[in-house]
């Protein structure tokens, strides 16, 4: 049974700066919890940006976005603490200097044991906002993947790691549904949300859904010139932990 997700409405600033995995001078990594947006929408609602006050430490003002992180995705997010330092981070990203590893459970699961997806992707469809598809004119993505792990139940799972070398909208979803292994509980690009967009109905969340099993499992930031990279591991959440565990994931 999987654990219940984060509840953002009821979000404590203790809950958040608790979260908070690795702080110096320059920057800081914060475990993003499933079902926070980083930023605050055209809509309003719960997000990050709403605790960076509670991230100052002492700080004149408080930190910024170095990069990005979905909704439903959990796990390391790297925040600038003051903007010189977000002018160096947000280079590293632009560069590819920042390794990032992500933790995904997907369905089915491919048939090789690792590989690279160099697939470019462009824009669905205005009417869906930023989701994405494959696109031979769109921009560049590539994905490194190989698999950690599969399952021997029904539900046909395979644990993957996925290091993605370009960073694009939803890059790791589409790469992984358009490969015909869709990450478990993706609502906007798994198999059952593409026969609803064949349908031409609107998307709306189910109340049951397990969560998207997609965890932003490590970071490793070169932010010093004359000091070894920093990386930084974000702990498995509750709503991964039953179908990684399937997957011979020991609890590590």
């Amino acid at each position: 049974m999987d654990v219940k997700v984060f509840n953002p409405k009821a979000a404590t600033e203790e809950e958040i700066v608790s979260r908070v995995l690795y702080r110096d001078g320059l920057m800081l990594v914060i475990d993003k919890p499933a079902g926070l947006s980083v930023h605050r929408g055209p809509k309003g609602g719960p997000s990050l940006e709403d605790w960076f006050d509670a991230l100052r430490f002492g700080l004149p003002r408080g930190p910024a976005l170095a990069h990005r992180l979905d909704r439903e995705t959990s796990g390391c997010l790297v925040l600038g603490r003051h903007r010189k330092a977000l002018a160096h981070l947000s280079l590293l990203f632009k560069h590819r200097r920042v390794g990032k590893t992500y933790w995904a459970v997907v369905e089915d699961g491919p048939q090789a044991e690792e590989g690279t997806i160099d697939m470019p992707l462009g824009r669905l469809d205005p009417d869906f906002g930023w989701w994405m598809k494959p696109d031979p004119q769109g921009q560049p993505a590539v994905t490194k993947w190989k698999v950690m792990g599969r399952s021997r139940g029904p539900e046909r799972l395979a644990w993957l790691a996925l290091e993605p070398v370009t960073g694009r909208t939803h890059q790791l979803r589409v790469h992984c549904a358009a490969m015909g292994f869709p990450i478990f509980g993706d609502d906007i690009y798994g198999n059952e949300a593409s026969q609803r967009r064949a349908r031409q109905i609107k998307f709306v969340p189910r109340a049951d859904a397990p969560g998207l099993q997609l965890h932003a499992r490590e970071v490793v930031v070169p932010i010093s010139k004359n000091k070894d990279p920093v990386r930084v591991v974000a702990p498995v959440p509750p709503h991964l932990r039953a179908r990684l565990a399937a997957c011979g994931w020991n609890g590590d």
